[in-house]
């Protein structure tokens, strides 16, 4: 890693830090129109439907229902407390069912419902839409 001293070129950390507004820029941008129409049209925001898609693509892949909360909280990007919350929300709402892990009784286990599966392929194509929209070039 590269330590830049902003007295030896200026320009180069100036231009990193626009860099870096770009990708909060954008960031800031796609979010809030997912979280507005997914919010509107289907009841779940950003981290709902991450939750979702993970789940969805973990029974896909693995040809399973589910998996442990351990695994799921670091792929969602939420700290473990605020992961904790948008899981009871989302079991609150019918849209996933947590269980004891059979392998580790200490585990939760998160499955999605059937309710939580279809609103999600109902929300894919107009989230991969809005991805389209704000970060084509």
């Amino acid at each position: 890693m590269t330590d830049l001293d902003p007295d030896r070129d200026p320009a180069v950390e100036t231009a990193l830090a626009e860099k870096w507004r770009a990708v909060l820029a954008s960031h800031a941008a796609t979010s809030c129109a997912i979280d507005r129409e997914l919010g509107e049209t289907f009841g779940i925001g950003v981290s709902e439907f991450e939750l979702l898609e993970r789940l969805w693509e973990f029974e896909q892949e693995e040809h399973l229902s589910g998996s442990r909360a351990q695994v799921l909280s670091g792929s969602v990007h939420l700290s473990q407390s605020a992961f904790s919350r948008l899981v009871a929300r989302m079991e609150k709402s019918g849209l996933v069912q947590r269980s004891m892990c059979e392998d580790d009784r200490r585990g939760i286990f998160i499955t999605l419902t059937d309710e939580g599966r279809e609103r999600y392929r109902r929300a894919r194509p107009v989230h991969r839409r809005i991805l389209a929209e704000t970060l084509s070039d």
